[in-house]
């Protein structure tokens, strides 16, 4: 030895933290559920390694939604009730993703058709480079479960028609599970045009407004990635074929003028 201290290596560089999450709920009128999809959402994120927020927006619920899910949430720091006046599934994904904090934001259905595990594989395509990643019930690996045939030939009519006017390449844009960076989650919903307004409505309103936030997405560069996912259709699903179709249709057709008037920048 020769006397001289011997100086103390680096500590190694502490591992890149994970990007914490948002996950958005939209509900209305969902009391005979919400508190039971509450239950499962909180016991998945409690589970994982990230920082999380959830948000529950109660869409002007009627039937004490409101009031279970603060009850159900009331231990969980970090999840909070967010109550808008009813607009719709538009307006409450809009005003979630508007109030989210965290570095990535999800939204979900209220009936958890989508497990939630697959979280892990929308999450891991933003960290492989996508800006969004979308469930999406077609394509290798994905599965419908229980949906009617009915509903699953519109749909891919609906498809169809939005492949050719708007979304080449993209074979599901209606399925409710979808996952953004924050900051292209802000930059698409600051260009976003439909239902900024909501108005008067009248019972659940269901919209095509997924399509304008992936239009939105891929004019802006984002890389825009679907995942297959298993899919369940719900028996009490709000959806109403006719009146839902006409709205879906022509939501694409605004989005389809809004793009070519350049209102999408």
């Amino acid at each position: 030895m020769n006397g001289e201290s011997a100086t103390p290596a680096d500590p190694p560089p502490a591992p890149p933290a994970s990007p914490s999450l948002s996950l958005v709920i939209p509900a209305y009128n969902e009391a005979e559920r919400v508190g039971a999809t509450l239950r499962t959402v909180t016991a998945f994120l409690a589970a994982q390694p990230y920082a999380h927020e959830l948000i529950l927006v109660d869409d002007g619920s009627d039937d004490g939604t409101a009031e279970i899910a603060h009850a159900a949430l009331r231990r969980h720091p970090g999840s909070r009730v967010l109550t808008i006046p009813h607009g719709g599934k538009a307006a409450a994904v809009r005003a979630g993703m508007s109030a989210a904090t965290m570095d990535q934001i999800a939204f979900s259905d209220a009936d958890l058709a989508t497990p939630l595990r697959y979280l892990d594989d929308l999450r891991a395509a933003l960290a492989g480079g996508c800006q969004a990643a979308i469930g999406s019930r077609e394509g290798a690996g994905a599965r419908r479960v229980g949906e009617p045939f009915y509903r699953h030939l519109m749909g891919r009519v609906f498809n169809r028609l939005v492949r050719a006017l708007l979304l080449p390449g993209i074979q599901d844009t209606q399925c409710g599970f979808k996952l953004f960076r924050r900051e292209a989650a802000r930059e698409i919903l600051a260009q976003a045009r439909l239902y900024r307004e909501s108005g008067s409505v009248a019972g659940p309103r269901v919209t095509a407004f997924d399509v304008e936030l992936l239009v939105i997405a891929r004019r802006l560069g984002y890389r825009v990635c679907p995942i297959p996912v298993v899919w369940t259709y719900g028996e009490r699903s709000k959806v109403q074929p006719a009146q839902d179709t006409w709205h879906n249709v022509r939501d694409v057709l605004r989005v389809r003028m809004n793009a070519w008037r350049g209102r999408y920048h």
